[in-house]
């Protein structure tokens, strides 16, 4: 496949549309190539409220797409795989937050980033992995209703002294939670001077023999900045890629080959240049639920 030439149509097409291309860490190395922003959900929500792009491309999945669109409601946000879907986000449902909310009515909602925009429209704050113990300990209710990932919430428990209770029960990322315990003890038996650091999605029984835990852009900016030299990662592995090439001169290995985001990789250039072409396929938020969203939003980033 021809990706150099795929990339030049993608760029002056790109310049042509005023577009601007935001990827996530765990796409594909070839879209990552093509991206003006690449990132965690964090940054590239930062980057998305800011842009001057009348055209966001989001590579990534629909909740990332959706939380673009509602920061920047007067641009074209476009996702260019439909199917780039997010089963951990499609597991909360409002009808479980209202719920919820009746059985702990003086509770505040805080709502992971990766949950869809009608979802978000109902809580009081959205967080990210990166700063969601930040937002749960800057909420006033000592009891916080928090979803929709458990091993997130054992994390961010686990540093607060707020009591958190978690929608649905059983939600997990399935990629994160493919990452056992096993698989991390046997990386490490074959790279014993590797440093363990995970994402916060990953089971409590691997975030508790982690040498450290922090987002996609937490792990980078930590092995960047460790005197180690060697690391074991647990997370997607499309962050590998960018790991490479940013940091030179130290050893990446995977915790798990399993560790791959199915529907993160749906994207490709050709999806990416006919998505450019044909304007396909645009995210459209309703407008109420779009402002209600906006609030938990906003509310986050004015304390990060």
């Amino acid at each position: 496949m021809d990706y150099g030439r795929l990339q030049s149509e993608i760029k002056k097409l790109k310049e042509e549309r005023n577009a601007v291309i935001l990827s996530h860490n765990y796409q594909r190395p070839e879209v990552q190539d093509i991206a003006d922003f690449l990132g965690d959900s964090y940054g590239l929500s930062r980057e998305a409220a800011k842009t001057k792009a009348d055209i966001i491309v989001f590579c990534g999945v629909d909740f990332m797409a959706e939380t673009a669109k509602i920061l920047n409601p007067e641009k074209t946000v476009l996702l260019p795989a439909r199917e780039a879907l997010c089963p951990m986000a499609m597991l909360l449902t409002s009808q479980q937050i209202i719920e919820a909310k009746k059985r702990h009515p003086d509770a505040e909602v805080v709502l992971y980033v990766n949950t869809h925009a009608e979802q978000k429209a109902l809580a009081d704050y959205v967080c990210t992995s990166g700063n969601a113990v930040k937002v749960v300990n800057a909420v006033k209710s000592d009891t916080v209703i928090f979803g929709p990932d458990v091993n997130l919430t054992y994390y961010v428990q686990k540093r607060t002294k707020k009591r958190l209770i978690t929608v649905p029960e059983r939600g997990v990322c399935q990629t994160h939670h493919q990452i056992t315990l096993k698989d991390v003890l046997n990386a490490r038996k074959e790279h014993p001077n590797a440093k363990v650091v995970v994402h916060p999605e990953t089971p409590p029984a691997v975030q508790d023999m982690a040498d450290h835990i922090a987002s996609t852009e937490g792990i980078i900016n930590y092995c960047k900045k460790s005197k180690s030299r060697e690391f074991i990662i647990g997370t997607e592995n499309g962050i590998l890629y960018r790991m490479g090439k940013e940091i030179p001169g130290k050893k990446f290995h995977q915790a798990s080959p399993m560790a791959l985001c199915p529907t993160m990789k749906t994207i490709t250039l050709e999806k990416v240049l006919a998505s450019l072409k044909e304007k396909k396929h645009e995210v459209v938020v309703p407008n109420e639920i779009a402002r209600k969203a906006r609030k938990a939003l906003d509310r986050m980033l004015e304390l990060i």
